[in-house]
Order: C-alpha cells, then structure tokens, then sequence
C-alpha cells in the first residue's frame, strides 16, 4: 500500500519547532532527524528538504544520513513494527505459519503498513532467539514459541 506524503499544518509547526531548537548547533542533524520522524513516523523528501533548509545543509547530506542509519526511514511505518523471524530454526518449527497468520489477520502483506497505520510487517532473517522458535517480535517485546492461536491473542493486547 502506498501513502500520500500528507504532512498536516500541526506536524510541520512540530517539525519546524525542532528545527529552531537545534539551528545553528554542531551535530544538529541526528537528533533533528530523530525527533522528526517520531513526529511523523517516517522521513518523506519534503520533509528532508525542510531540514536541510532549516539547518542550513545540503539535501544531499540528510539523505545521506538517513539512508545510512537503519533506524531511519523513508517510509511510512507502523506504530507497531511486527518482526517474524524467518531463520533456519523458526521456520522448521513452523514461523511461516505465524507470518501467513498475521498477514491474514491484519489484511497487510509483507513490507506493508495495515490501513490505520498501526502495524507495519517485517520477515527477517534471525533475531538471536533460536531457543524460542519460531518468534515474534512486536516493537521491542518479543514472544517465543509462537502458535496462530497466540499471535491472535497477543495482536489483540495492540490492537
């Protein structure tokens, strides 16, 4: 599903509030960029070139920032970021099962975002929890030893 870039009149006031806050401060941009997504849940080009203006930088440089560091993003995420893992453990102990489980629950495929904005579905390749398998980590809980009966219980603790 793809997002308009739809930034309303009281995110960009937040947004240009931070970026009054850091101007003209060494090592501004980070920070900037890190309070920015938060308000917007992601970092869209008009966005980035607002940031740029505001701190007196060169485009080029945010984005090179933000395509740098994982934890930014250029587009829209969930509140929630749901992780299945998809490793070698996970998947023999039945993790395609939970993924095809929570796609059909939450109407949403892999790399998408649910309608109201609030999961966001990731596979990935290990989570460093083989003892658990399969897994799932929803934000910064994770739940081992996962069944679909239990990924429907636990999305109705986020829902």
């Amino acid at each position: 599903m793809r997002w308009v870039e739809e930034i309303s009149r009281e995110e960009w006031e937040k947004i240009d509030s931070v970026i009054g806050k850091y101007k003209g401060r060494h090592g501004a941009l980070i920070p900037v960029l890190k309070e920015v997504q938060d308000i917007c849940g992601y970092l869209p080009k008009k966005v980035q070139h607002r940031i740029a203006d505001g701190l007196h930088l060169p485009s080029s440089q945010v984005f090179g920032v933000i395509s740098f560091y994982a934890f930014f993003t250029t587009i829209p995420r969930g509140k929630y970021i749901i992780r299945v893992c998809m490793g070698t453990a996970c998947y023999v102990r039945g993790s395609k099962e939970i993924l095809d489980t929570l796609q059909r629950e939450l109407q949403v495929e892999v790399g998408g975002i649910t309608r109201d904005r609030k999961f966001t579905l990731e596979a990935v390749r290990c989570v460093g929890a083989c003892g658990l398998a399969p897994v799932m980590v929803v934000g910064q809980d994770t739940y081992g030893m996962m069944t679909p009966g239990r990924v429907v219980q636990i999305l109705g603790d986020y829902k």
